[in-house]
């Protein structure tokens, strides 16, 4: 019998990943990145402002040329690899959502609003949607339903009601032709799909309970009375929006046509339900009941599931949503996660760099040395209860209570301060972040058992791993998939395709071992947790 392949397709805040894999073990036979032009040049986005947009165009002119660049290298060794292919399945970064038409057409891919930012996708890291936040808090404080019990109490400037909101506010021309708005996830799945209309379109259960407030108690979508209480803008999408959603294990369409043709793979072929990205990494990490992944790139995402009997009708305080299925379906999946992780080194490594930045000379092998080059020095300096204490808060804080407002600080700077005491005190406070989440979830009568880790920090940086470790006072083992976010869609890809009946066969089949294990040492520990308590402290001055 010939293999059957699927392709697992990964957006990322910079580029689109997509692999190959083969049904029957997981093995990836070919992979591709590709980098969204637009983005790269820093096109729509302030930072200044924390405005980061994405054109549409990035998208789908991305993914065709990364599939199509996969294939190409899996051809050279298996000519027919591309008549194998049964399904396709996407996860995106969330909440990244974008106005449509009445046809479904994102705004920015009008003639009329092609420049305008407003018009195009908001990244899940956009935060100029506070003002809209706010007001949506505000009125579901007072309102008969609370909207907010299942994502963690309160809104986020970072999710889809806010933003649109706030596009709307911002640019009042998009109004004219603005009918509904869609999650990236879901808009990959109806484009190749070949039907965008807003009222067709088939909604991810994972991004609309996490980030548009959907739950089955109150039938769908919060209500329109509520929704125009807040603005009376939002009844622009009265009657093309949802009341129903889909777990990922469910078909989406199949491939149209024309994308078939682009792509150069056979129509009729599956696309499943998309998700968010941490939560297909999650899935392919190998996640279970008890276990916490922790998805580690520019920002954390933190997820874990749980049995309807041990949720019950308890709700986690302060964290990204629980909600039925969107995980694994037939569990809860909760998120939780911090603003910035690795967004926190990064920015330590431009202000070294700024010398060579301002200078106009290269020194390429010089920056990409100085992450390393830190984490070599930091390793070796002792940790004590006198070192330095800082806040990870640099991007604001996702989770635990959300709050986008507070700012990083850096407490017990003297003179004898090196660039490796400031980095070690900078990876220990997004370490101090993570026992935060885990606590919280503790706290409110969720197990943590296994601590598991993916994404690129995972794999490159032992010290951050083993601080982490020590700081939580748990083994973290480290996921063997480079890619789990598409190594997960790739899975779901594989059930609505037919090939695995559910999930939990998909990832019996298609799973990877772990590559490493971080065990905490105890004496450390033991010295962090004064720390942390310190840490504890200044966060609860600001």
């Amino acid at each position: 019998m010939k293999p059957l392949y699927v392709i697992g397709a990964d957006f990322g805040t910079d580029s689109v990943r997509c692999i190959l894999v083969d049904t029957a073990d997981g093995r990836i036979l070919a992979q591709e990145v590709v980098y969204y032009p637009r983005w790269k040049a820093g096109l729509f986005c302030d930072t200044s402002r924390n405005m980061y947009r994405q054109h549409p165009s990035d998208y789908i002119e991305s993914f065709a040329e990364c599939v199509k660049g996969m294939l190409s290298k899996a051809k050279s060794a298996e000519p027919s690899v591309a008549s194998r292919v049964a399904g396709i399945s996407f996860d995106t970064t969330a909440s990244t959502p974008v106005l449509t038409d009445s046809d479904g057409t994102p705004l920015a891919l009008l003639d009329r609003h092609a420049s305008n930012p407003d018009a195009m996708f908001m990244l899940w890291k956009d935060h100029t949607a506070m003002a809209e936040a706010d007001r949506i808090n505000v009125i579901a404080a007072g309102w008969d339903v609370d909207y907010t019990r299942y994502c963690g109490g309160k809104y986020s400037c970072e999710w889809v009601w806010a933003k649109m909101l706030h596009a709307l506010r911002s640019s009042p021309e998009l109004a004219e032709d603005a009918c509904s708005w869609i999650e990236h996830c879901d808009w990959m799945a109806a484009v190749l799909s070949g039907d965008t209309r807003p009222e067709h379109v088939v909604r991810s259960r994972c991004a609309a309970g996490h980030k548009a407030m959907w739950h089955e108690s109150w039938g769908g979508l919060p209500s329109w009375e509520f929704l125009e209480a807040v603005d009376p803008l939002l009844a622009i999408f009265k009657g093309h929006l949802y009341d129903r959603t889909a777990t990922s294990d469910t078909l989406a369409g199949t491939l149209c046509g024309e994308w078939a043709a682009r792509l150069g793979l056979a129509e009729g072929i599956a696309i499943g339900v998309g998700a968010i990205d941490c939560h297909f990494g999650a899935v392919g990490a190998g996640i279970t009941q008890g276990a916490l992944v922790k998805v580690m790139g520019t920002s954390t995402c933190d997820v874990a599931v749980a049995s309807y009997e041990d949720v019950g009708n308890r709700v986690v305080k302060g964290i990204c949503g629980q909600v039925d299925g969107s995980v694994l379906p037939g569990y809860v999946g909760m998120e939780a996660g911090q603003a910035a992780f690795g967004d926190v080194y990064a920015w330590f490594s431009r202000l070294l760099e700024w010398p060579l930045a301002s200078s106009g000379s290269g020194g390429g092998f010089m920056r990409d040395n100085i992450i390393p080059s830190l984490a070599d020095e930091a390793e070796k300096l002792p940790v004590t209860v006198d070192d330095m204490v800082a806040l990870d808060w640099f991007n604001g804080r996702r989770t635990p209570d959300s709050d986008q407002r507070v700012k990083a600080k850096i407490t017990g700077l003297s003179m004898s301060c090196t660039a490796p005491h400031l980095f070690k005190a900078l990876v220990e406070a997004t370490a101090f972040g993570s026992r935060a989440i885990n606590e919280r979830f503790t706290e409110e009568g969720v197990a943590i058992g296994d601590v598991i880790a993916v994404g690129g920090i995972s794999r490159k940086s032992r010290y951050v791993m083993q601080t982490m470790a020590d700081v939580l006072g748990v083994p973290i083992k480290v996921s063997g998939c480079g890619q789990a976010c598409a190594l997960g869609a790739a899975m779901f890809a594989s059930v609505v395709a037919g090939i695995h009946p559910d999930i939990r066969h998909a990832q019996d089949a298609m799973g990877q071992d772990f590559v490493a294990e971080y065990i905490p040492d105890a004496a450390r520990h033991e010295i962090f947790d004064v720390l942390y308590g310190k840490y504890r402290s200044l966060a609860a001055g600001m």
